[in-house]
């Protein structure tokens, strides 16, 4: 079996942890926003549209 002593992506070069942050952040606020638009858009639909 293979030795699983050592997690790869911890001595992996190249490893750019501040910019997946930083990506990350950016996702979680246009999902946060995204989510508020829709609902913003959905509700006045139902009121001007009914």
């Amino acid at each position: 079996m293979a030795d699983h002593s050592e997690v790869a992506y911890t001595t992996a070069d190249g490893n750019d942890y501040i910019a997946h942050e930083a990506t990350y952040e950016g996702f979680i606020k246009l999902v946060k926003y995204g989510t508020g638009t829709v609902i913003f858009v959905v509700a006045m639909m139902a009121i001007f549209l009914t």
